[in-house]
């Protein structure tokens, strides 16, 4: 597991997600990655959402010869084969064999049973008594057991995919040695994974990818296996960290929210979409947007970006663009006018978005009308928190009611 922020007595404490600055959007300005290598950073809505979708600007390039050095240690970013660094024809051709089990009405299906395990976890956080560890009962129980349901997975020790995750996502927690080592295991595992599930298959998402890709071809079986692995971390991590990140948000800054959320579904439906906009995955330091880089030269928010050039779209400052969204305190019940980017725009677009949606939507509701009246057990200075990785969210959140 990564290591928690414990403050010391000449160390600030971690700040809450959502009380980070965010860059003031504007012109596309000059910047630079952890590894030095330099960047166009791009902030304001409608340059970002053009970067995601404009051909020009790709994933691909990112890992050409050519390219400079975009990260201190690897991470599942870096796979070349991933679905993630693909474009174009291939991209497609690899994204059709999945893209169908996550469209609104597939996932819509799954809305019993995720709301059943809902109320299973609530249930049994409750019956633990306060104070309760939120992270442990519910944020990374959650979205385990829905992306272990979905890929029939029930059997895998979880405390093992937290590891792969870790390492999968690491930015500064681990060394490359341990994040080479540690990714090798969970590709062995993949592959296995496909190997079993095209012998004997079920009806399951890893089941319908390997038919898939054998049927239609051009899929190899490497970008297969990185799509499977890609799917297990994708499918809880992110989840996880936004809906602890939404539990410190609404304990601590929100008290009234947090009971409307409880008393009302579509209330609960409303918030989520504005608490995806407002609270970022991670501190920006560790990576300042989704890259992409110029295979021509390109013009972006009247700036001539040169071929070649990498391009950070930083998907955070855009979600707060005064020229599209209302400054200051957010309307948590507000309808979304413009949606946001936090599930990225264009081609690349978050398959998983609607099932985390539904998972973060019935997460909250839930476990807010069972216990209108949680709070956070500590001081938000006390939190411990995920470091070292590209995402970050409570390593145990202590509640109590």
């Amino acid at each position: 597991m990564t290591t928690a922020h414990h403050p010391g007595p000449d160390t600030p404490p971690l700040i809450p997600l959502h009380c980070l600055r965010h860059v003031e959007p504007g012109p596309p300005r000059q910047a630079a990655l952890p590894t030095g290598t330099a960047v166009w950073l791009v902030t304001r809505h409608a340059d970002v959402r053009q970067v995601l979708a404009d051909p020009r600007l790709n994933r691909a390039s990112l890992y050409a010869a050519d390219a400079p050095r975009l990260m201190v240690t690897p991470n599942i970013l870096d796979d070349p084969a991933s679905l993630l660094n693909s474009d174009g024809p291939e991209h497609q051709r690899i994204r059709r064999t999945v893209q169908r089990a996550f469209t609104p009405r597939a996932i819509e299906r799954w809305r019993p049973w995720v709301s059943s395990v809902v109320d299973e976890l609530v249930a049994d956080l409750v019956a633990a008594g306060p104070p309760v560890d939120a992270v442990a009962a519910l944020t990374r129980q959650l979205p385990v057991a829905v992306i272990s349901r979905l890929m029939a997975l029930e059997g895998l020790d979880h405390e093992r995919l937290a590891h792969w995750s870790d390492h999968a996502l690491s930015a500064t927690a681990y060394s490359a040695e341990e994040i080479v080592g540690a990714m090798r295991e969970f590709g062995a595992f993949g592959h296995q994974l496909v190997v079993e599930r095209r012998k004997n298959p079920g009806d399951d998402l890893v089941s319908s990818l390997v038919q898939a890709a054998d049927q239609t071809g051009g899929v190899t079986e490497e970008q297969l296996t990185s799509l499977v692995c890609g799917l297990v971390v994708a499918g809880h991590e992110t989840t996880m960290t936004t809906l602890g990140n939404a539990l410190v948000y609404l304990l601590d800054e929100d008290r009234a929210a947090w009971r409307r959320i409880g008393a009302d579904p579509e209330a609960a439906s409303a918030a989520t979409e504005q608490l995806l906009r407002e609270i970022p995955l991670g501190d920006r330091e560790v990576l300042p947007g989704l890259l992409r880089r110029a295979v021509e030269d390109v013009e972006i928010g009247g700036v001539l970006i040169p071929a070649g050039a990498v391009v950070a779209a930083d998907a955070v400052s855009a979600n707060h663009d005064p020229l599209v969204y209302p400054e200051g305190t957010p309307d948590l019940f507000a309808p979304l006018g413009t949606p946001s980017l936090t599930f990225g725009a264009g081609p690349h677009h978050c398959l998983g978005a609607w099932l985390a949606r539904m998972e973060l939507e019935l997460g909250l509701h839930k476990l807010a009308r069972r216990l209108p009246g949680l709070r956070l057990a500590l001081p938000v200075e006390e939190i411990e928190w995920r470091q070292g990785l590209l995402t970050r969210s409570p390593q145990r959140l202590e509640v109590s009611w």
